[in-house]
């Protein structure tokens, strides 16, 4: 009897652990490597848009209720301008992207959260600009310095 009422102790706390909630949105971010560039994109369910060749729809987004930053499930459809078929249709998680990824030589796209209604995550400033002179190699900024002692 009392292994049964420990086997439905660990049942229960085991599915709870499972719950899910689903969100009305997704915050994703994009990677053209060509260029470099990055960008956001904040969709509702259901709504979709459109990046280069590529266009992205947010399907549908799940997180932990017991912990809403902690981890996000969103279910896209992205499609590629020079491809027929979706180039990803499926779920990917924000905290492996790489196990369920959008296979494609020119982007990159990922899970940032899911958009939960009353959570309020902490604002993050941008990266400073870089000033003339910063970030560039030595031959082209006479001001740097090198290890060789050569200035």
């Amino acid at each position: 009897m009392k292994r049964l009422a420990i086997c439905l102790c660990l049942m229960a706390t085991l599915a709870s652990a499972q719950e899910v909630a689903e969100a009305p949105g997704a915050k994703l971010r994009l990677l053209d490597k060509l260029t470099g560039k990055v960008t956001d994109l904040d969709l509702s369910k259901g709504q979709s848009q459109t990046i280069g060749r590529l266009t992205v729809q947010m399907d549908g987004c799940r997180y932990y209720p017991d912990s809403p930053a902690a981890e996000a499930f969103a279910h896209l459809t992205i499609l590629d301008s020079n491809v027929p078929d979706p180039v990803f249709n499926g779920w990917m998680t924000a905290s492996s992207p790489a196990l369920s990824a959008l296979d494609n030589a020119r982007y990159d796209v990922w899970v940032l959260r899911c958009a939960v209604p009353d959570v309020v995550l902490p604002e993050v400033e941008d990266p400073p600009e870089d000033t003339p002179g910063e970030g560039q190699p030595a031959e082209d900024n006479p001001d740097a310095t090198t290890d060789d002692g050569n200035g």
